[in-house]
């Protein structure tokens, strides 16, 4: 069965963090992003290493990855002897090991070249992913979802990064479209439930709709229950009254639930 957080994809973009890796065989995550990011799927069985460059491996893509032989948590001063003791050197971490790298046949590529940090995600994932936004595992309504865009070739961004006066927000699916941005949410029931977590969401949604952000958020049971009928015709909707997908191209694409691959490319002479 397969476990959230089995495999934990990395960043590795520095140069000496990558000579670490290559030639002593261990990573470096400071304690605290463990505790934000990943208390309920620590330690992880795998490291796979995202590389903004190119290190000799392909650019914004996963590559490389390792399994973990062992894990310790040490001071910085630990692993960095030669550097001089101060404050910075008091800094805690986890220090991961393997024996050696090996290399994905195809890498996991990013459309965008995406900034990540950290993915947790499962075996089955990892092996069977195609680009980054195969990899998240965050929740069962997010991969249902994803699943449908994927037949209606959506090239949405999973948990995608926005900063909006100086705050971070994670978006579940971010569409880039040809005159605006779309945001769509899923609520699971639990999560979401509540009047105090109604404010909150209340006022992310309008933070994020005041900084140009169209968004649509469903329900666990509308996606559960009304996929095709509503969410999939709302998602499609809100792409075309955006302009259609911008993917870099001169013209961007719409989205047509009649057509068999389930998009078209918009003609010059198209209304846009």
């Amino acid at each position: 069965m397969p476990v959230h957080g089995e495999v934990l994809v990395a960043i590795l973009n520095d140069p000496l963090d990558v000579n670490i890796a290559v030639e002593r065989g261990w990573y470096r995550i400071p304690v605290s992003s463990v505790q934000k990011w990943l208390r309920t799927c620590w330690p992880p069985q795998w490291l796979a290493f995202y590389q903004t460059k190119s290190s000799g491996q392909q650019p914004y893509a996963v590559q490389r990855y390792a399994k973990v032989a062992g894990v310790r948590k040490v001071y910085r001063w630990e692993i960095f002897p030669d550097d001089p003791r101060d404050e910075k050197s008091e800094r805690r971490y986890y220090q991961l090991f393997f024996d050696h790298l090996d290399d994905l046949p195809i890498p996991i590529i990013s459309r965008r070249r995406r900034r990540i940090i950290f993915i947790p995600t499962t075996q089955e994932k990892f092996f069977n992913a195609n680009e980054i936004n195969d990899l998240y595992d965050e929740s069962p309504l997010e991969d249902l979802l994803w699943m449908h865009m994927q037949r209606l070739q959506i090239p949405a961004e999973r948990q995608e990064l926005v900063s909006i006066k100086k705050k971070n927000y994670f978006l579940d699916f971010a569409i880039y479209c040809g005159t605006g941005k779309l945001d769509i949410e899923t609520d699971g029931d639990m999560w979401h439930i509540g009047a105090e977590r109604a404010s909150v969401d209340n006022i992310r949604d309008n933070t994020i709709r005041k900084a140009g952000w169209t968004l649509l958020r469903f329900d666990s049971r509308q996606i559960r229950e009304q996929m095709v009928e509503y969410c999939v015709p709302e998602i499609v909707e809100a792409i075309k009254s955006l302009g259609g997908i911008d993917e870099g191209g001169l013209v961007p694409r719409v989205i047509d639930l009649n057509a068999p691959e389930g998009s078209r490319q918009l003609g010059l002479f198209d209304n846009r």
